[in-house]
């Protein structure tokens, strides 16, 4: 009876794989309407603090504005990959992007922080996050790539200046997200910033993104599990082991930065963080044995962890976009088809949103989709 009920089990698990590949829209389709839903709050008669973005805003900050960045990336390669929407899209990154900066400019870095970053003061004088420059920064310099525009030029250089300057002032190369408190998230996002700077406005960043990748393989490696820490403070001490939700994007933005050690990073990660059957599949947010196992616990990075599954929102979102910068179509199509029975895809502006991920969730997917043209012209000029 167990092997029977077994075998009947599998037997529709595979079929509903089946379904989920037959009802999917192909990934450039599923882009397409992913982007139309996505950009329709950013449209010239729409306010985007208005509805959904306020309210993700008032739950989270930071999630906020990582949906907007990568909108922007996602956005930009799409110009990248088809010049004749460069015109189109170029306007919707441009409101992205000056809503931001006036949003800072009027509320402070704060603005796009969780609560506990007023709770006590940055240890570097700049009082500054590299969360918000970083990323800030990467938006200015994808604009740039797709065309130039003096105003935006100009922003990144300054941008660029304080993050390269904080980030040498640090003890171990590194600058702080909150107060004491660095993210390899952050810190390599703001490297690659640096990279596409350099590209585009000839300067060079080489030494600082070298030094800090020496670092990284001496500090911020977990001995147990091979993985980079997610956090640690701003002498260098970790805080927190190995997240899935931070290594996915460490892993792809270290392709711009050290293509070797990001194959090394996303292997292992694959290898300790990815799960799956029958055609689906889901990312761990922790390995199953690190030197940190005493310190976890959900964050806002985690998401609600999935019992039993072990499975994180987080990670598994992150995870679509590693699998296509790393062109694992199979991992990535995988993810995809439990997004499809889980993520709750609803008709949204005439396009697709899945209403279970959010703004920041259906960014990240898009820029998964749309993933490759700026990477490749960062990775070209590395080389």
């Amino acid at each position: 009876m167990v092997a029977a009920a077994t075998v009947a089990t599998f037997a529709w698990w595979s079929s509903l794989s089946l379904v989920l590949d037959a009802t999917r829209p192909a990934p450039d389709a599923l882009a397409d309407a992913l982007q139309h839903a996505a950009t329709a709050p950013w449209s010239e008669h729409s306010d985007p603090t208005a509805g959904a973005s306020s309210l993700e805003h008032s739950l989270n900050p930071e999630w906020d504005f990582m949906a907007r960045t990568f909108l922007v990336l996602a956005l930009a390669n799409d110009a990248l990959a088809d010049p004749r929407k460069a015109n189109a899209n170029l306007a919707i990154v441009d409101r992205i992007i000056d809503d931001t900066v006036a949003a800072e400019r009027k509320h402070g870095q704060t603005y796009f922080l969780l609560p506990y970053a007023r709770q006590r003061r940055f240890i570097d004088g700049s009082e500054r996050s590299v969360f918000v420059d970083g990323e800030i920064a990467l938006m200015l310099a994808a604009r740039t790539m797709v065309a130039d525009k003096p105003a935006y030029r100009d922003a990144l250089r300054l941008r660029a200046g304080l993050i390269a300057a904080q980030m040498g002032r640090g003890p171990v190369l590194s600058a702080e997200s909150y107060p004491d408190e660095a993210w390899t998230f952050c810190n390599t996002t703001a490297l690659v910033a640096l990279r596409a700077s350099d590209r585009i406005l000839h300067t060079d960043h080489q030494p600082l993104i070298d030094a800090w990748l020496a670092m990284a393989r001496d500090k911020l490696i977990d001995p147990t599990s091979g993985l980079l820490v997610s956090s640690f403070t701003y002498s260098g001490e970790p805080l927190d082991g190995p997240e899935g939700s931070t290594l996915w994007m460490t892993a792809h933005n270290l392709l711009v930065l050290d293509p070797e050690m990001a194959r090394e990073q996303y292997a292992l990660a694959k290898a300790q963080l990815g799960a799956g059957f029958g055609g689906l599949a889901w990312a761990d947010e922790w390995p199953s044995d690190d030197a940190f196992a005493d310190r976890r616990g959900r964050d806002v990075d985690s998401g609600l962890v999935i019992p039993v599954l072990g499975a994180s929102p987080g990670s598994s979102g992150m995870m679509v976009l590693a699998a296509s910068a790393f062109g694992d179509e199979p991992q990535r199509d995988a993810l995809l088809r439990s997004l499809q029975l889980g993520a709750f895809p609803t008709g949204s502006h005439g396009g697709t949103h899945f209403a279970a991920a959010g703004n920041i969730g259906n960014a990240v997917i898009l820029y998964a989709l749309r993933f490759g043209p700026f990477w490749e012209r960062l990775e070209e000029e590395a080389a």
